[in-house]
């Protein structure tokens, strides 16, 4: 099999976690939304990561989590789980990961702690030592990597690739360049930015190709539109899509603070996938936000429908 980094090449799928009426792990409800997201074709899962509550998430629920992602997957594309915290239980969960089967993980930073540029480079040598799983650092909130220290972390056996979440895209271009003059031509780069189809254009411009999707838990029709328009460079279609959804769908996300998690799990939710509710110290959207954007996704098909933008 191709290794993760050569299989990570399409549309990013970062499922909601299913929670039942009691807010316990649902794994029919999760495997459902998995099966029919599946379905329509990306080039990847990435389960138990932000969007899908890692945080929220006991050890044990986590692992069954990621088994049942594996299971939906049976091969077809691979499975990306999430880790984090500091070293100690970043390994647990990696441990759990491997065990689940997936295929890679994202880190998420070990925030809370403070240990400059040197303690990351302690910290992901030494979680890489101790799986076989591939790793994507992730850096989101205060956290942020030097362009040295990528460069090197590139360099450590099964770190693969680097996720940002901070949107500093001055850093990322020299991040990006450090790694390229490092010789790592197969490091992975991606925009891990909330609905990061908004900023897309310009990460591309500075040589970061991939995206996470939330979108496509909930409208996968306008997340692969918008994935199809990037990949051949429709900017009649893209103008179109930014006007008619993703403006005012950010617009909206932005209202309150987890909405980019909340929103998107409701939505999914009202558009046919019993996923239940959210996590503390995530809230429920207020009724009249979700209305919002179901009749957003409403017009952005109609829009686009006449179109012909969803091909």
């Amino acid at each position: 099999m191709a290794a993760l980094a050569d299989r990570l090449d399409g549309l990013l799928f970062f499922p909601v976690t299913a929670f039942d009426a009691a807010g316990a792990f649902d794994p029919d409800g999760y495997r459902r939304h998995l099966r029919a997201r599946l379905a329509d074709g990306p080039a990847a899962v990435f389960a138990a990561c932000g969007t899908g509550e890692f945080l929220a998430l006991a050890p044990d629920e986590y692992e069954q989590c990621v088994a049942v992602a594996v299971q939906e997957a049976a091969g077809r594309v691979p499975v990306v789980s999430g880790t984090g915290y500091g070293t100690a239980l970043a390994r647990t969960y990696a441990a759990a990961a491997a065990r689940a089967g997936a295929d890679g993980l994202l880190v998420l930073p070990p925030e809370g702690v403070e240990g400059g540029q040197q303690g990351l480079l302690r910290h992901y040598e030494a979680l890489a030592a101790s799986t076989g799983l591939d790793l994507i650092l992730y850096q989101r909130g205060q956290q942020a990597f030097e362009p040295a220290t990528v460069a090197r972390l590139a360099e450590v056996p099964g770190i693969v690739g680097l996720k940002d979440g901070r949107g500093d895209l001055d850093l990322m271009l020299r991040i990006v360049s450090a790694v390229r003059t490092a010789g790592r031509a197969d490091f992975r780069f991606f925009n891990g930015m909330p609905t990061a189809e908004m900023t897309q254009l310009a990460y591309r411009a500075i040589g970061v190709p991939l995206y996470s999707s939330a979108i496509f838990c909930f409208a996968p029709d306008l997340a692969l539109a918008l994935h199809r328009a990037f990949d051949q460079e429709d900017a009649a279609a893209l103008d179109t899509l930014v006007d008619v959804f993703l403006r005012p769908y950010v617009e909206l996300r932005r209202r309150r603070p987890g909405y980019a998690v909340s929103l998107v799990k409701a939505a999914t939710r009202e558009l046919g996938h019993p996923v239940g509710g959210v996590r503390a110290p995530l809230t429920e959207p207020e009724p009249e936000h979700l209305r919002e954007l179901l009749e957003l996704v409403d017009r952005a098909r109609e829009v686009l429908g006449r179109g012909g933008a969803l091909g």
